[in-house]
């Protein structure tokens, strides 16, 4: 029995402790479509516009260990365009390195409290996190970022991420910080959204799936990622917008992905410093 009850705790502790790991991930000061593919696919990834160093490469960083019959798995990549800006470069290698020790520290922590369980998914861990290109403007370079983490338990849980870099000013800005307030995006983008996010869960689901079941309905904008992206290359004309697993739906529906337009509602809730970067899209 005893065996069996610290199982329980730890699957009853790993949603908690994995939307942790999400969570400091998401943020990137720290860190119509319903496919995976769609988070690049949401705003066209750009050409660089700029030219980039001859040795700027990207990066795959993999650290992985076994213990018997206990394993830790942690990956972390980002693309060429990051490791042509060393501050960027030297900002995701920071939350690496810190993700990395916090999955060290809490895995020996499992192992010693379930030395001698035969629970293997108790003292088995993985945390995955992807950067991509969304857009590659002259003064932004829009990324997005798929997450993953296990911490024991029926199965991990995944989530998306933004960080768009100015390169003027040297500094990570998160998508939302290009717009006046969170109720002026709701305004701008909330209708749209919502039915967007009816035609990718009929596509999912079925033509018959509920537009509101009454236990997921339309979330708003400010649960959600948003990604800026281009189709011009130019400046950013559209957004994406993505529903992480349990935000629109359960976690076998997976994720939810729409992308919209710049429209002129969208641009009326630009801050007034940000408005040359956008343009009304198709």
């Amino acid at each position: 029995m005893g065996v069996s009850t610290r199982a329980g705790k730890a699957m009853m502790a790993m949603p908690a402790m994995a939307a942790l790991w999400l969570t400091a991930c998401a943020a990137p000061d720290e860190a119509a479509d319903d496919s995976a593919a769609a988070t690049a696919a949401a705003a066209t990834p750009a050409t660089p516009t700029g030219p980039a160093s001859p040795a700027a490469k990207a990066v795959a960083f993999t650290d992985n260990a076994e213990k018997g019959e206990a394993k830790r798995e942690f990956s972390y990549s980002w693309p060429a365009e990051v490791s042509a800006i060393p501050a960027l470069e030297a900002r995701l290698t920071e939350e690496r390195d810190r993700l990395l020790g916090e999955q060290k520290a809490e895995w020996e922590e499992s192992l010693r409290e379930f030395a001698g369980s035969d629970c293997v998914a108790c003292v088995n861990r993985g945390a995955e996190k992807s950067w991509a290109v969304v857009a590659d403007l002259p003064r932004f370079l829009s990324l997005s970022a798929e997450i993953y983490a296990y911490t024991g338990g029926a199965h991990g849980n995944s989530g998306s991420a933004a960080l768009v870099w100015d390169r003027e000013t040297g500094t990570g800005l998160e998508s939302r910080d290009f717009f006046a307030s969170p109720a002026a995006l709701q305004d701008a983008l909330g209708a749209a959204w919502c039915k967007g996010l009816v035609a990718a869960r009929r596509r999912k689901m079925g033509a018959d799936a509920p537009v509101d079941d009454g236990t997921f309905p339309c979330p708003p904008i400010a649960d959600l990622t948003v990604l800026l992206g281009s189709k011009s290359k130019t400046h950013f004309d559209r957004i994406g917008l993505i529903a992480d697993p349990y935000v629109a739906g359960s976690y076998a529906e997976g994720a939810y992905e729409v992308t919209l337009p710049v429209t002129p509602a969208v641009l009326a809730a630009v801050k007034p410093e940000y408005k040359a970067a956008f343009a009304l899209g198709t």
